[in-house]
Formats: structure tokens, sequence, C-alpha cells
């Protein structure tokens, strides 16, 4: 069993934070990645998607993925950790650090390749809420009428760091 923190990190303009909509908790959002065959080494066609409120049974635990390996047929599972998430701040991003958004123990399986998608929500330097922001494609801009000022959001980046 290894644990994998997912790690975030952005470019922010006038961005006080960044996290899943609802908190790094949220049962409802959805984390793709993409995942490794710890004994094959193969590396999934499509993304795996795991969420809070979603589980399967797996001998006598709850696991948020069953998944078999297409290539060697092991069985592999990766379950979520609530709890060991913060939001990206903008202390963070200017100093190019990561922040820590979801704990995933994973057995047979290592995940690779976050896939940024929808169902961020930020936060303006100004206080302004912004709700529903989807990272998969172009960056995230708006004006700011409280702040008067634009926001934005560019250049997502993720990694996976091996958690003790």
């Amino acid at each position: 069993m290894v644990n994998f923190m997912l790690m975030i990190t952005a470019d922010f303009e006038n961005i006080a934070s960044l996290q899943p909509q609802g908190g790094c908790d949220d049962p409802n959002f959805y984390y793709l990645f993409k995942v490794k065959c710890g004994n094959c080494g193969e590396v999934s066609q499509k993304e795996t998607c795991v969420t809070l409120n979603e589980t399967v049974q797996q001998a006598k635990r709850e696991v948020h993925l069953l998944q078999k390996c297409k290539f060697c047929a092991r069985d592999g599972t990766v379950t979520m950790i609530p709890g060991k998430g913060r939001p990206l701040t903008s202390e963070l991003a200017e100093e190019g650090k990561y922040a820590p958004v979801m704990l995933f123990d994973c057995r047979g399986y290592e995940p690779v390749d976050y896939i940024f998608g929808s169902g961020w929500s930020a936060e303006s330097a100004a206080g302004t809420k912004y709700e529903g922001i989807d990272l998969s494609g172009e960056d995230f801009s708006e004006y700011d009428e409280k702040g008067e000022c634009p926001v934005m959001i560019s250049n997502p980046r993720s990694k996976f760091e091996v958690v003790k």
C-alpha cells in the first residue's frame, strides 16, 4: 500500500485561493487521472474517475476504485482519504509551490497524469467567489466588479507525491 497526494499549483492574477467546489473533501467532486499498474507498468488508456460518494465493496473494505489491469489482469484499488487537502493560496502559487488536494491509498496501481476538469471554485483578492470553474481547457478569466480588476487562473499543473 502506497499513499499518493495530489498536489496542484497554477498562475494567479488577483486570485486569493483555488480549491474543488465545496472544499477539498467535497463528496461530489470528480478526480480524473490515469493509473499505472504496479505489476506490469501498463498505463490505462482512458482516465479513471473517482469521487468520495461512490464506493465499491472489495473483500472486507470499501474502495473508490476497483479495476483490473487490461494487460496482466491483476486487480488494483484506489481509496480516497479525506481531511488531508487544503486550498491553493496566492502565497503558494506566487512561490511556485504546490498545495495538497486529496490523498489516495493505492494498492496495485499508481495514479499518473491528473486531468483538470470542471467543478473548481476560487476567491478573488477582493473576496468575490467564483464557482463551477472549468480548468480543462483555456485559462479562467473574469472581471471582478468588487475589486475593479481582472482575475485569472492560468497554467494549472499537478503532480502526485508519495506520502509515508
